[in-house]
């Protein structure tokens, strides 16, 4: 699945997915880039997303559920995508990418995976 997203454009720059104890379970970096964060403040970043997560499953039984949730930086867009009750799908991009055609795209590999 990780692949599959970072196959969709060379400027997202990362698709990993992360348990709900923030250990990595799949993904990593698009080829012949490097990271803007150090590895400790990616897995706080990680570990932030999951605390959110758990906060917007509450919420999920008056608004629906949550399928993803994004924060524009200078240097990238991130989102974060729900993919079943523990995992999330964390990808980044270049800031200057029109993320509204991604987000469909990256949903429909979501569906896809999900129900094979």
């Amino acid at each position: 699945m990780c692949s599959q997203v970072l196959q969709i454009d060379p400027k997202i720059r990362f698709a990993s997915v992360y348990n709900e104890w923030a250990e990595h379970i799949a993904g990593g970096m698009q080829e012949g880039l490097d990271t803007h964060l150090p590895e400790r403040i990616t897995h706080e970043t990680v570990n932030q997303a999951i605390l959110r997560w758990n906060s917007r499953k509450k919420m999920g039984e008056w608004v629906g559920k949550a399928k993803y949730s994004m924060a524009e930086y200078e240097k990238v867009k991130r989102f974060t995508f729900y993919l079943d009750k523990s995992d999330l799908l964390l990808v980044s991009m270049e800031p200057d990418t029109d993320h509204v055609s991604f987000v469909s795209r990256i949903q429909k590999i979501l569906e896809e995976n999900s129900s094979s």
